[in-house]
């Protein structure tokens, strides 16, 4: 049976001509090429770049547009422009002569990644439902280098309290870290100084919106639906996690002020009110996020 009979898309669906889906293909592959050029500067390479390190997704990836589900694209060169996951289709031209087109396949893409769908799903939800917190003051960068040596350290870049003032930061403060991925970089000694002990399994029930880690991986969210997300939902995940990465970046025990950044000193009260005002900002832009991502996975499973 064909999948368009078995997971019909919702109607109207949206139709591009040739013209309108190369325009905005273009204007997308503009934008991700700016953020791609940034990231490839010297000075931003320990911040930017570190998207194109710690995440999977690659720049050839980022640059290439997808409309997601229930947009129909017409011209004969769409079928190879967009390839796996798309199916061919018609709609109704003008005169009333069936147009072929090409969109995205439903039925293929929850097949194959049902799984993954219903995951983020879960995880979103949950987040979009929690209340945030915003007394971490990014204190997990500074325990990622607790008692390490300068060779074990993730970044080559100076200390801006030396090792030993870096370490008394760590042991005057509680320590609440709740997402996994920045946990499991914390060293041995500050592990048990850490209030929870996420896991893997337990990432749905603590990951919490005010998480600069979790705000960022909304991005990642977004490229593990690729190419269900519609390119320009993806960009905008892109550009909240760079801007998060600088704060987290800025807010960490590095200097950075040979690359042009000025830290957040998370150690003073001047400099915990300003990483929390900056934190409640990239909290409500994540929620917001994870409502449109939300809305890609409802207007998947209605067509399935």
């Amino acid at each position: 049976m064909d999948s368009a009979a078995r997971f019909p898309m919702p109607e109207p669906r949206v139709v591009l001509t040739e013209q309108e889906w190369r325009e905005r293909a273009a204007r997308h592959a503009e934008r991700a090429e700016e953020f791609v050029r940034s990231a490839q500067r010297p000075s931003a390479r320990p911040v930017e770049g570190f998207l194109f390190t710690y995440y999977s997704h690659r720049p050839a990836q980022l640059r290439r547009w997808h409309p997601g589900p229930g947009v129909v694209l017409l011209g004969e060169s769409a079928r190879a422009a967009f390839g796996r996951w798309y199916r061919t289709t018609t709609v109704t031209g003008p005169s009333g002569v069936p147009v072929p087109g090409v969109e995205l396949d439903v039925a293929a893409f929850v097949a194959d990644r049902g799984r993954a769908l219903r995951f983020v799903a879960d995880l979103l939800s949950a987040v979009r439902a929690r209340s945030a917190y915003f007394g971490c003051f990014g204190l997990h960068e500074w325990a990622m280098v607790y008692r390490q040596s300068p060779e074990e350290r993730r970044h080559a870049l100076p200390l801006r309290l030396g090792a030993e003032g870096t370490d008394r930061v760590v042991e005057s403060h509680r320590i609440r870290c709740s997402h996994f991925d920045a946990f499991r970089f914390f060293t041995p000694e500050a592990r048990p100084l850490n209030q929870l002990q996420p896991t893997r399994d337990s990432q749905v029930a603590l990951d919490q919106p005010g998480c600069l880690h979790a705000t960022m991986d909304c991005y990642k969210w977004a490229y593990k639906l690729s190419p269900a997300v519609p390119g320009e939902l993806l960009l905008d995940c892109f550009e909240l996690a760079r801007d998060v990465r600088e704060l987290d970046m800025r807010a960490s025990p590095y200097d950075l002020s040979a690359h042009g950044y000025a830290p957040v000193r998370i150690e003073t009260p001047e400099g915990k009110a300003e990483y929390t005002a900056a934190q409640r900002v990239f909290s409500e832009r994540g929620q917001a996020l994870r409502d449109r991502l939300l809305d890609v996975v409802a207007a998947l499973e209605a067509a399935a």
